[in-house]
């Protein structure tokens, strides 16, 4: 990537671990590159790292639904469109990611890294409306997250 893509990570609710930027930066800039979509010029992207109850708020808010999700995305740029400028937000909710994991039976870790690539992937334009949309989109994070040392996101139940 030539132009450079700046990330914002606040943490404003849950019992957040300490230390998570560098592993959410990466997970980020690996979902961009790996996406199939290229940077037109400098960007930047914003992450909130919140409780359930903040993501119900915004759940509630923006999309009408009266629950905490695991993952939340704003994009800001079009589907189709360049990808630069402000390309949008991701909020995560920490409760929801902690008890998804161990549902699941998976570490933390790996959970937090799907959840970012999954929110970056909607920036970018991704879906799973359809089921067509959801095989590109799972087949896209399987690999990013392979790329990046992961299991399969989807070997289990899909919880997104």
């Amino acid at each position: 990537m030539s132009a450079p893509l700046e990330i914002d990570i606040a943490v404003e609710g849950g019992d957040w671990p300490e230390g998570l930027e560098p592993l959410a930066e990466t997970a980020l800039r690996a979902a961009l590159e790996h996406s199939g979509r290229l940077l037109a010029g400098p960007a930047e992207l914003s992450v909130l790292l919140t409780d359930d109850a903040h993501q119900k708020e915004l759940n509630r808010q923006w999309r009408g639904k009266d629950a905490s999700t695991n993952v939340l995305s704003f994009p800001q740029i079009a589907p189709d469109g360049p990808v630069m400028g402000l390309l949008g937000d991701i909020s995560l909710a920490y409760e929801t990611l902690v008890r998804e994991a161990a549902d699941l039976e998976k570490p933390f870790e790996d959970h937090f890294v799907h959840l970012l690539v999954h929110g970056m992937l909607h920036i970018l334009g991704f879906d799973h409306v359809s089921e067509n949309e959801a095989l590109v989109m799972e087949a896209r994070e399987t690999d990013i997250m392979k790329l990046l040392g992961y299991p399969d996101p989807y070997d289990g139940a899909e919880l997104i």
